[in-house]
């Protein structure tokens, strides 16, 4: 029943090691793409946020 004696320091080291590497790869996907395929990125968005506005339905506010 004895538990297992850790040092907290280097368990506090071990969690923000690991934390950075987690963000590491974050920002390895989010900033490490070529020109090509952030240009592609940015031009699907745009289509689909064309079609998104051209399926509103807009009110006509006829103020007699």
């Amino acid at each position: 029943m004895c538990a297992d004696i850790i040092n907290l320091k280097s368990a506090r080291k071990a969690k923000a090691r690991s934390e950075k590497e987690r963000q590491a790869e974050q920002n390895r996907i989010t900033f490490g793409r070529t020109k090509q395929e952030k240009s592609l990125t940015k031009a699907l968005n745009e289509k689909a946020s064309k079609q998104l506005d051209q399926g509103k339905l807009e009110k006509n506010d006829e103020a007699d």
